[in-house]
């Protein structure tokens, strides 16, 4: 196999696809667990529960990012996100927040590139680091500011309790750079699963140091399992990543949430396709239900 993968690469140098290749295969065995069906086996789990879940920058909807198969949406009831769009984004009024989230109930100046709007932030872009994000100069336009606008933003405690919704099981965030500050705004909430797009070189100005970020994530009691790198780099690491915490098991305050949440915990790992992971978890602490998912191989380690 070694011999057969040094021809491979040789080729590959050669053919100058190299990183092409290695992209490609690292993105199929990201999502190796896609294939899997288990439908049946949340419906077994939460008879008539909804997963709540809040999606924070959600332009496109509900897992707008395909961080799981779309078949899976049913089984959430969905918190949307975006002070740009309009609240018949959302399935009706209750479930759209149509102003920013931050640490504190403030207002604050949203920075739209109407180029390209899936960039708007609460920081100001600065165009001397689009070189480490691997732009084109000929593509710097593309992150001028076309307008500023002053949005009002609450807390995710304060919102959430305006809708009487006392628990989260799902948090997404994705807001070019305000997720520091937005998790800040917890107060007493514990999701289950959290997938946090983490800026390693922002390219935006005074966005807050991603280690701060992992440093109150890790403080709040939870733990990194996964990342995916996004887009692209001229460094040899990540300049953004997505990055998936759950509650630290190795601890209790994390482990009793877990096992207060069983039947929401495991149905979200296997949703997400987190399944060695959820099976040492089980080993650990003894998870219930383990009928539904011990047998099961993670391709991702084929």
């Amino acid at each position: 196999m070694r011999f057969i993968l040094s021809i491979l690469f040789k080729i590959f140098h050669t053919l100058k696809i190299n990183s092409r290749v290695i992209n490609f295969l690292n993105n199929k065995r990201y999502n190796a667990n896609d294939g899997y069906n288990f439908q049946n086996k949340i419906e077994k789990l939460l008879i008539d529960k909804k997963l709540i879940a809040l999606d924070i920058g959600s332009q496109g909807g509900f897992n707008s990012d395909n961080f799981f198969s779309k078949d899976y949406n049913k089984y959430f009831k969905a918190v949307l996100v975006d002070p740009l769009q309009s609240s018949k984004r959302g399935e009706n009024n209750e479930n759209f927040i149509n102003k920013g989230l931050w640490s504190s109930k403030t207002k604050k100046k949203l920075y739209i590139l109407g180029k390209r709007p899936e960039s708007s932030s609460l920081y100001e872009p600065d165009s001397r680091l689009l070189n480490i994000h691997d732009f084109k100069k000929k593509d710097y336009h593309l992150f001028d500011v076309t307008e500023t606008k002053d949005i009002e933003c609450d807390t995710i405690s304060s919102s959430l309790n305006s809708f009487n919704i006392k628990e989260l099981d799902y948090l997404k965030i994705d807001t070019q750079g305000s997720e520091f500050e937005i998790i800040k705004g917890l107060g007493d909430f514990r999701p289950l699963l959290i997938k946090c797009e983490v800026q390693i070189h922002s390219m935006y100005k005074n966005v807050p140091s991603w280690n701060q970020l992992l440093d109150l994530l890790y403080e709040l009691n939870y733990m990194v399992i996964d990342w995916k790198t996004i887009g692209f780099h001229s460094t040899r690491s990540p300049v953004e990543a997505d990055m998936i915490f759950i509650p630290d098991f190795k601890k209790e305050s994390g482990k009793k949430l877990i096992l207060n949440k069983q039947k929401e915990f495991i149905s979200l790992m296997l949703i997400s396709g987190q399944i060695k992971i959820l099976q040492k978890i089980s080993e650990n602490i003894n998870l219930e239900h383990s009928e539904y998912f011990m047998k099961i191989k993670d391709r991702y380690f084929f």
